[in-house]
């Protein structure tokens, strides 16, 4: 199994990124996926999540209204579309996918993969 995080990169503070990851999962369509960032000396952070038909999503309260997640089973890839970015986004984001919402939430992940550096400069 493996998750690849894509899209990272070096923005201005109110610019906006676009990640993506792919997954090998054999059946894509059956997990939970979302996004967990890490900053340094931080620990890791839930940061957005989308069920399996995409009909749900949940939000960290610091990214509700700016991030957007989304998810297309066909092609096995789910995205953030980060926007108004802050400095204090700044962090390593993770594609990670679990069974339910609550346990990705709650920090929970059955399968994760590399991150990808964003870094938000003011």
């Amino acid at each position: 199994v493996q998750l690849q995080a894509s899209g990272g990169g070096s923005v201005q503070a109110g610019g906006s990124l676009r990640l993506s990851c792919a997954a090998s999962l054999r059946t894509f369509s059956d997990y939970v996926m979302g996004w967990i960032r890490q900053a340094p000396g931080k620990e890791r952070e839930f940061v957005a999540g989308i069920s399996w038909s995409g009909g749900s999503t949940l939000y960290a309260d610091s990214v509700r209204g700016r991030f957007t997640i989304s998810r297309d089973n066909a092609k096995n890839t789910v995205y953030l579309e980060m926007n108004s970015l802050k400095p204090e986004d700044t962090a390593v984001y993770y594609c990670a996918a679990a069974n339910t919402l609550g346990r990705l939430y709650s920090g929970g992940m059955d399968y994760w993969g590399k991150g990808t550096q964003v870094t938000v400069s003011s």
